[in-house]
């Protein structure tokens, strides 16, 4: 498997408040964590760091070779609900990092599936067979409106309430947490991004760089193009391919 993954601060934003780890196991197994914080200046950076190492550890002490979809399943859920009980016990405790919290996209990818967990509105997208799926479902407002027929797809790209999320780490003692599998049928490219990089970057645009431009420069192509459009939040992509 081959990584490509950059964070940036942006334009706007004083401090970089997303966080990511990857990594891959002997047999070629990768791994891929991403967090977007909230919470005031500390608690968004405090949130996400602490929910990728959490996790990160998690996965890479936990992950056995040949183990099934259940228990994969099990490990990345189990981890992100460990990284919320933590991330929420240091909120409760400390009135300066009260509310803070953080999205979460983990991921697992085998030789014939990716396995992926989340909550909040960061995004995993598929591209396979020259074209680009969102396979994760934003926990948010515009989400839930978008579901509803209040509002279109397109409505929801400048409607005024995107950046709220109704799911996140940390905000709650429990946590619920999507799962989904997809089954690797070829050349599939992995994208695993925040909502700093798809606020700013159409999804033809996503596309378009990760079908045109060599593997090793998709990461840093998609931060500059979000930052270009106005790098208005902290921008994260992480791409993983064969």
């Amino acid at each position: 498997m081959r990584i490509s993954a950059k964070t940036d601060v942006g334009k706007v934003r004083p401090n970089n408040q997303d966080s990511y780890a990857a990594g891959e196991f002997q047999n070629g197994v990768t791994w891929v964590v991403v967090c977007d914080g909230m919470g005031g200046y500390r608690g968004g950076n405090i949130a996400s760091s602490a929910a990728v190492k959490t996790i990160s550890e998690r996965i890479t002490g936990s992950y056995r070779e040949n183990m099934t979809s259940s228990s994969i399943k099990n490990l990345l859920v189990t981890s992100i609900t460990n990284a919320n009980f933590e991330i929420f016990d240091m909120a409760s405790a400390n009135e300066e990092l009260k509310g803070m919290g953080t999205t979460v996209v983990a991921a697992l990818i085998t030789k014939k599936a990716i396995y992926i967990a989340h909550a909040g509105d960061s995004r995993a997208y598929l591209v396979s067979d020259g074209k680009l799926r969102q396979v994760t479902k934003d926990h948010s407002v515009v989400q839930e409106l978008v579901d509803s027929g209040e509002i279109t797809r397109e409505q929801a790209m400048d409607h005024p309430q995107k950046n709220l999320i109704t799911r996140a780490l940390g905000v709650e003692e429990i946590v619920k947490v999507d799962f989904t599998v997809e089954d690797i049928k070829g050349d599939e490219t992995l994208l695993i991004c925040t909502d700093g990089l798809t606020n700013e970057v159409t999804e033809d645009e996503i596309l378009r760089v990760l079908s045109e431009k060599p593997f090793e420069e998709v990461a840093d192509t998609l931060v500059d193009m979000a930052n270009e459009n106005g790098g208005n939040d902290n921008i994260t992509a992480v791409a993983i391919t064969r």
